[in-house]
């Protein structure tokens, strides 16, 4: 007999490849990009940065981070100055991670925009199958399935992918901005 049983719906879904996940896996990385998302820095600026927030790592150490950050494809060399007979690599976060929890009481005051999100969502879906199904479906049966998964999703992360590549395009680009902030 079972203590409790209990049916648990899907909440949340993360996308991301394994190498970004195992890049994301330390603290201190979600604080380098935290930092470079804003701002181009040198490994000597991002050391002086942690060590202002409290993270005392030896600048081998900060370097190994950016290393991490760089291969995943997270981080990427911004600009290459001359200094002192060598090359002075600034380093910019091309990924923003947003690691946040809601407020208590969200669920109850968003329910209604959240039912029009999803509305708006499954009628986005509907038309990005209607108008590129085929492509979709074709990238999907390209990707290699996970040794240690036995149910793949394929096709959902393609159409997950597609919709926050155009949500960060639409608010970095600023196509957003005058909604976001109410016009002011």
């Amino acid at each position: 007999m079972a203590l409790l049983e209990s049916d648990v719906p899907i909440r949340e879904v993360v996308t991301t490849d394994p190498q970004k996940a195992k890049a994301l896996e330390n603290d201190v990385r979600a604080k380098v990009l935290d930092m470079l998302v804003e701002e181009e820095m040198t490994i000597e600026e991002i050391h002086g940065e942690l060590q202002r927030r409290g993270e005392d790592k030896a600048e081998t150490t900060v370097r190994h981070h950016v290393n991490v950050l760089k291969d995943a494809g997270m981080v990427e060399i911004a600009r290459l100055e001359e200094a002192g007979g060598g090359t002075r690599k600034y380093y910019k976060s091309n990924t923003r991670v947003f690691s946040y929890d809601l407020p208590e009481r969200a669920d109850e005051t968003l329910a209604g925009a959240q039912e029009t999100a999803t509305e708006g969502a499954e009628s986005l879906v509907e038309t990005l199958y209607a108008e590129h199904g085929d492509e979709i479906e074709a990238v999907a049966r390209e990707m290699k399935p996970c040794e240690y998964c036995e149910t793949q999703h394929y096709e959902e992360f393609v159409v997950r992918e597609l919709l926050n590549r155009a949500l960060v395009e639409a608010f970095e680009t600023g196509a957003l901005d005058d909604v976001i902030d109410g016009g002011n």
